[in-house]
């Protein structure tokens, strides 16, 4: 006799904020009475519109409602789970021994192909090949850069138990895998990824490996053409606003099916067109419909940033994934298609007016880097938040790009000279704000950029 879905549904919503589901309990309220393994099932099926999750113990509950803070401690390594997959799919088009001989040498071409056009800025078609030699590629080092951007996220409080979530350009599933490793298992994850090529194969492959309460659609759709189903609260756009026509249009496009209070959440790599293209496509919509939450801030009113934009975060490199070192050692230069290093761009929108850094200067004591030049030879006190790591070689004064959403050209923080009292410059994380008294502002000839010069007279505080 088949299950009364609909009985179990309604039994479902009455109980769900009284007590924990169990399906053995439940079952009583069906007609028929159907085995609990029948009611577990359709409450797995149904989880997501339920807003449930499945515990430990076989029993459902609402999750939680406060924010997400799970612990996080960095990235060191694509999980093996993962890597099994690939190597999966790696044997099932080309035998056990794929890395070797021609299919090796074939796909080691493929992955020099797409570098080099990615590289000339050429349209990437991607066929399996392809996506199997991003997934060799570039896995690991999307599943570890998502996470430094959700741990913002999260600690900001940005991050609910409950997400319905759409990856525009899902690709292979670095963001995605990225995602649900670093939420906690008591999260609900309703995912819908845009992802028309051949990724979208290993992609679901890769899905077949999340959490019990994370529940996948794969559209097979470009993100111009999806047309999206309800609201999202986080909305992932990774390695793809530099690939569509109009990535902007695109943005806009979505900014509808956000939730009042949810995230566009932007991602690219670090080299200059890509990073500076994000930034680009994040100030063609910002106040159109968006708010730039972070990382890059907006700290003096009616200001906006013109100059280029190139900002990018760099965290510790992860360990070489068993499939990317055995293509690799195959080869006459390993070191070609060893890619571990964590370096990317990034940007967070919002529909709510909120911003990272909630402050509004004004100039009556403090230097708008966009005003420099009237400054320059002289001492200044200023507001900016720190946008790269150490930019400098190991035995050149460190340089750090800095930021308070006014400047019309590039501007840096050189540290000539550390002591006790300018050591905050160091110490900020990337997006952090520091409060820089008495830095002397110098033009850059060789770098067309203003230099803030940190020595024994100025005081560099985090804010």
């Amino acid at each position: 006799m088949p299950v009364d879905r609909g009985a179990v549904r309604d039994a479902a919503k009455y109980l769900r904020g009284v007590r924990p589901l169990d399906p053995a309990a439940l079952r009583e309220y069906v007609p028929g009475q159907p085995h609990e393994a029948v009611v577990r099932q359709v409450l797995r099926e149904q989880a997501a519109d339920l807003g449930i999750i499945e515990r430990a113990d076989g029993t459902f509950v609402v999750p939680p409602e406060e924010p997400v803070g799970p612990p996080f401690n960095g990235v060191t390594a694509l999980p093996e789970r993962y890597e099994r997959v690939v190597e999966a799919e790696l044997t099932a088009a080309y035998g056990p021994d794929w890395h070797r001989v021609d299919t090796g040498d074939s796909l080691r071409e493929t992955i020099r192909r797409f570098k080099d056009d990615y590289y000339r800025r050429n349209p990437v078609e991607y066929d399996r090949e392809v996506a199997l030699g991003y997934a060799v590629y570039h896995l690991a080092g999307y599943y570890a850069a998502v996470q430094y951007v959700l741990a913002g996220l999260a600690r900001d409080g940005l991050l609910g138990h409950d997400l319905r979530v759409l990856d525009l350009g899902a690709g292979v599933g670095g963001p995605a895998v990225g995602l649900f490793d670093f939420l906690p298992d008591e999260a609900l994850v309703e995912y819908h990824a845009v992802e028309p090529s051949a990724a979208a194969d290993v992609l679901d492959a890769l899905l077949a490996e999340t959490p019990r309460n994370v529940h996948t659609t794969i559209h097979r759709e470009t993100a111009e053409s999806f047309q999206p189903a309800g609201e999202y609260d986080l909305v992932l756009a990774c390695s793809v606003l530099s690939e569509l026509d109009d990535a902007a249009s695109v943005l806009r496009k979505y900014a509808d099916a956000m939730a009042a209070d949810g995230t566009a959440l932007a991602l690219a790599p670090a080299d200059k067109h890509t990073s500076t293209h994000l930034r680009a496509v994040e100030r063609a919509v910002e106040d159109d419909p968006f708010t730039v939450y972070g990382p890059t801030p907006r700290l003096w009113p009616d200001r906006r940033p013109t100059d280029s934009g190139w900002s990018f975060d760099e965290r510790p490199a992860v360990e070489v994934p068993a499939v990317q070192s055995r293509l690799a050692d195959a080869s006459q230069d390993p070191g070609e298609f060893r890619h571990t290093d964590v370096r990317f761009s990034y940007s967070l929108l919002r529909r709510d007016d909120r911003r990272r850094h909630a402050v509004e200067l004004s100039g009556d004591r403090l230097l708008a880097l966009g005003d420099a030049d009237d400054r320059v030879t002289d001492r200044a006190d200023l507001l900016v938040a720190k946008l790269s790591r150490n930019l400098a070689g190991a035995d050149a004064n460190p340089v750090f790009r800095v930021s308070d959403g006014s400047q019309t050209t590039d501007c840096y923080a050189v540290l000539v000279r550390p002591t006790s009292l300018n050591g905050g410059i160091e110490a900020a994380d990337y997006g952090d704000l520091v409060s820089i008294e008495d830095a002397l502002v110098l033009w850059n000839d060789d770098e067309d950029a203003y230099n803030l010069v940190v020595d024994e007279e100025t005081v560099v505080d985090a804010v």
